[in-house]
């Protein structure tokens, strides 16, 4: 529906906004305040509202919340001005689907309201499309339900959860769900490149910006524009790369390195940590206004030993997935092979429930999986072997050694060798698990 309703109590911003619109084909009728705003979409059917913040009879975010409450599907864009983001921030918490500043992008403006009438049009089958986030527990009930509110906007949206858990498929769903759905989803691990690639992969160089660059290259930013940019472990992010990002956040444009020119940016970012960026904040080690930026709607992705009423579902899932990919007639686990799934405490949680279900189904030889099939490594494994306190002592740095040894071999062995996906199962940094890889001299 093409009919938009635009509330300011400024005339002359109404008659712009009306301009701009009307020359792209679109209906649009205005409002000086909040309540002949709530009297004409209760007579009238709008497709979207455009509202200022700054009302002179009711606040702006109540005027949201009283839209919100009687139609909430309505789509909503505020007007903000530039030294005011926070307020658009809180308004985004409230549903708002994206701001527009003052002065005004004619573009810019036009872009947010074609995406916030398609995602208008999306059916509901289109937005219930399988993400493949599986699980009906209390826990991850109440984690699709937020996915479903925090899709249909633009805000920046901050996933957190431990190593293995799914922050890549939360992220997907998001953009899966979002009025960007047929636009790219680009994803990135900003632990995985050495600190001078990450900049250039983000923001792109120019020819001779440094030894090497023979030629311009863009970055995923521009890559992704009109879609969703994922960035997995940005706690892993230099303090320089930080302040540009920061600056497409703000401004919604990038500068290449070497460049002379600041390009535009319209990509919805969504980022991931499993690190606490609170506590890196105040060790100097993450920008604060970076992480409030980031972080206007955070979600929390349960680990799986809080949600083991899931793990029938997701064994099965898995061990469907992996005998139609191997061609293997294994079709069930015996009670005893659910009991083990079931009492583990999956430290890698659900990439670790699905490398043992794989590497199981190849090796399985009948059409059942038993307990016995089963490699679960458990940790008194290590308990069992560390040497008992004696009266002289024994060389601790040993020790460690060796139980950080133990652990890496074992992260190495879980993931066949794969350097960032055992980064993520010890909550390492990619860089740190190479450098100690290295320096133990083990064998990928």
């Amino acid at each position: 529906m093409n009919k938009i309703l635009i509330v300011d109590d400024e005339k002359s911003i109404c008659q712009i906004l009306s301009y701009v619109l009307e020359e792209r084909n679109f209906y649009t009728k205005t409002a000086q305040t909040g309540e002949s705003a709530l009297e004409l979409l209760e007579n009238e059917s709008f497709g979207l509202v455009i509202q200022d913040l700054k009302l002179p009879d009711i606040d702006g975010l109540e005027l949201l919340k009283k839209i919100k409450q009687r139609y909430p599907n309505m789509i909503i864009v505020v007007i903000t001005a530039f030294s005011n983001w926070q307020i658009a921030v809180e308004a985004m918490r409230l549903g708002a689907f994206n701001y527009i500043r003052k002065p005004f992008d004619n573009d810019n403006i036009v872009n947010i309201v074609r995406r916030g009438i398609r995602q208008l049009e999306l059916t509901e089958s289109e937005r219930e499309k399988d993400s493949k986030i599986i699980g009906n527990s209390p826990q991850m009930q109440k984690l699709k339900n937020l996915i479903q509110r925090v899709a249909p906007t633009d805000a920046t949206v901050l996933i957190h959860g431990e190593s293995g858990v799914g922050k890549e498929l939360v992220a997907r769903a998001i953009h899966n769900f979002s009025s960007r759905q047929e636009q790219v989803f680009i994803s990135i691990n900003c632990g995985s490149l050495v600190e001078n690639l990450l900049e250039s992969e983000l923001f792109g160089h120019v020819q001779g910006a440094f030894t090497g660059a023979v030629q311009n290259k863009k970055g995923l930013v521009e890559v992704a524009n009109d879609g969703s940019l994922f960035l997995d472990e940005v706690g892993e992010m230099l303090l320089s790369t930080q302040v540009k990002l920061l600056r497409v956040l703000e401004n919604r444009e990038f500068m290449p390195i070497g460049g002379v020119k600041a390009q535009k940016a319209d990509v919805r970012f969504i980022t991931a940590t499993n690190r606490n960026l609170q506590e890196m904040v105040k060790r100097g080690e993450f920008r604060e206004d970076l992480f409030y930026r980031l972080n206007v709607i955070p979600i929390q992705v349960p680990a799986l030993r809080d949600r083991k009423e899931d793990i029938p579902l997701l064994a099965g899932y898995f061990l469907a997935l992996y005998a139609s990919n191997n061609n293997k007639n294994v079709t069930q686990f015996s009670p005893q092979a659910m009991q083990l799934l079931h009492d583990y405490d999956w430290p890698g949680n659900v990439r670790e429930l699905s490398n043992v279900i794989q590497r199981t189904v190849v090796l399985c030889e009948g059409d059942i999986i038993h307990k016995e099939d089963l490699e679960i490594h458990r940790e008194k494994s290590l308990d069992n072997s560390l040497p008992e306190l004696i009266e002289d002592g024994f060389d601790l740095e040993d020790q460690l050694t060796k139980v950080e040894c133990f652990y890496i071999k074992e992260a190495l062995a879980k993931t066949n060798g794969n350097l960032t996906q055992a980064a993520k199962l010890l909550n390492l940094s990619f860089r740190s698990l190479r450098y100690k890889v290295k320096k133990y001299g083990l064998k990928l």
